[in-house]
Order: structure tokens, then sequence, then C-alpha cells
């Protein structure tokens, strides 16, 4: 809009504030600006609930995978008393002991699932009526391939790099550096064998386990 503010002095043609209308214009404009700006602010009620919501859309996939990294590194138990572990055959069973020790008969050596999900082999003592107390992790000392039990020459023989070992997994011949690991074997409530860890002297070398 224009104001009418008098006359001028060539022809007596009308003056117009335009100058006034423009300011009063833009002060209006700023006011509106300025109350749409206050009403898209949040109350402090409304902050934190936002900021609730966006915390928790972050934790919730990144504990996810952390929950899986620590699933995977840290497996849960297998089960067993104290502790220990329920020893199991090839097909993922469970190992029965009376059963065991009737099929493979006196003085075997034969693998299963131990302490960890390593291979590790349960020895049938010489007169074939119980197991041995303890069981050998079949993991060489050297580079970690699985040792098998030659029956003929009664000793276990790395077929990797050709280190050797006596019948209860006392190393006699390098480049393996250590006897193979010890493990205890335990009879569980339902005739199950259970592996645990050995943390005793190491009965065939008097040392300390250096599995520990």
């Amino acid at each position: 809009m224009e104001a009418f503010v008098g006359t001028s002095g060539f022809g007596g043609r009308p003056v117009v504030a335009k100058a006034h209308v423009c300011a009063a214009k833009r002060t209006a404009s700023v006011k509106m600006t300025a109350a749409g700006e206050a009403d898209m602010v949040p109350d402090m009620n409304k902050r934190n609930i936002m900021n609730l919501i966006l915390a928790g859309g972050v934790t919730v996939p990144f504990g996810s995978v952390i929950g899986g990294w620590l699933y995977f590194l840290y497996p849960p138990s297998k089960g067993g008393a104290g502790g220990g572990s329920i020893a199991k055959d090839a097909l993922g069973n469970n190992v029965i002991k009376a059963e065991w020790i009737k099929t493979q008969g006196k003085g075997a050596r034969k693998l299963v699932q131990g302490l960890k999900g390593d291979a590790t082999y349960l020895i049938v003592n010489d007169a074939g009526d119980d197991l041995e107390s303890y069981g050998l992790n079949a993991v060489c000392t050297h580079l970690g391939c699985v040792v098998p039990w030659n029956a003929a020459e009664k000793k276990f023989k790395c077929p990797c790099h050709g280190s050797q070992y006596d019948k209860t997994g006392k190393v006699i011949r390098g480049p393996a550096p250590l006897s193979l690991a010890l493990a205890h074997v335990e009879e569980g409530g339902s005739g199950e064998v259970v592996l645990k860890t050995w943390t005793e002297t190491d009965f065939r070398t008097n040392t300390a386990p250096w599995w520990k």
C-alpha cells in the first residue's frame, strides 16, 4: 500500500511514503519467520524422546553384531559336570563309556570331539575293561597337524613334518617341541564320557602343563 503524505510544489502532485510501507512489510515478515522457527523447535521432553529413539536405533544393530562375534569367539558350554565337555563321536552323538569300550576294544586310541572342539584321543586300557584317566589332544605341537596313531609301531606319528610321540603322547622326536596336551577323562551321571581341562603336573615330564 502507498501512504499519502501531502502534495509537492510541482503541480500539486501527491507524495507517497513508500519507504515506510516497505519497512513495515519487512518487519512483519521477520516476525512471521521467527514465529515459524519457534514452532519448529521441539521442547526439552520431545528432544529427550528423540535422543532415546536415536540411541536405541544405533545400539540394537551394534549390539547384535557384537553379540554375534562374542558368541562365535566364546561358544556356550557343551555341558558336563564341573565345566567339562561331553565327548562327541564322528556323528556328533554323546560318547557312552561302556559302549565305547565294548566297540573299540583293548588298547584302542580313537578320536572324539573334545575340549574346545579339538580332536582328542580316548584310550582304552590294555585290559580292555576301562578308559585311561587321561585323553590326548591330537593337535601336533609343531604346526597344528592332527597326529594319527600308528598301532603297528605303537606311537603317534605326524605326517606333516615327522614329529613322533609315545603311547602316552610324550614327544620323542622333533621338530615338535612339546608333548600332546592332556585332558581328564571322567564318566558323567548318564554314563557319558566327560573331558575336563588338565591343570595338574604333567605326569610324563613332571612339569607344569604348557597348555594352561
